[in-house]
């Protein structure tokens, strides 16, 4: 049985890139929620206009890892307490948000940001957004597996490159086996 988990921390490739290295994550699809126009595009969505945010569909197994634990690296990954903005990203498609697709979710969700809030990893107060999803709309193909395919990137040499190396050292003990990436 899997789970799936619709978060957004900024620039979807960042928070990707993370995920899919991550023991018990099947998969990792790069899309758009929490807006209101149907099937947008990455123009519309980078605009501002249509209300949706950057996120990523992970499918997990929670017999290998938990929504809990994979909430703990999300708001560890990004920075939940810029509001709509990561790094030089900024508006609303780039906020810190948490779409659940239960009540269970939302219930851990809630219990999780509370805890990295009194954790004092940050040093400032959460500004993640924690809603009910109402649709994920897949990004375009050319954003699946960015940072893997485009790794000469300016923006993923100087972004999500040294974002990941943390990550990987950080959650060493959650990465995947080499094989199994």
């Amino acid at each position: 049985m899997t789970e799936t988990a619709i978060l957004g921390g900024g620039c979807f490739w960042c928070v990707e890139a993370v995920l899919v290295s991550i023991n018990g994550v099947l998969s990792v699809q790069s899309g758009y929620a929490g807006g209101k126009t149907e099937n947008p595009t990455y123009k519309e969505v980078c605009s501002g206009l249509t209300g949706h945010a950057e996120v990523v569909e992970v499918i997990f197994d929670p017999a290998v890892i938990s929504y809990a634990q994979l909430l703990r690296i999300f708001f560890t990954l990004h920075d939940p307490t810029t509001l709509n903005r990561q790094g030089n990203d900024r508006g609303t498609q780039y906020r810190s948000v948490i779409f659940w697709t239960s009540e269970e979710q939302r219930a851990t969700a809630e219990a999780v940001r509370q805890e990295i809030e009194q954790s004092g990893l940050w040093n400032a107060p959460l500004v993640t957004q924690i809603e009910p999803l109402t649709t994920f709309w897949p990004a375009e193909a050319e954003h699946d597996d960015y940072f893997r395919r485009n790794p000469d990137n300016g923006y993923c040499q100087v972004v999500v490159a040294p974002k990941v190396v943390k990550m990987r050292k950080v959650f060493a003990g959650l990465q995947k086996r080499s094989d199994e990436s």
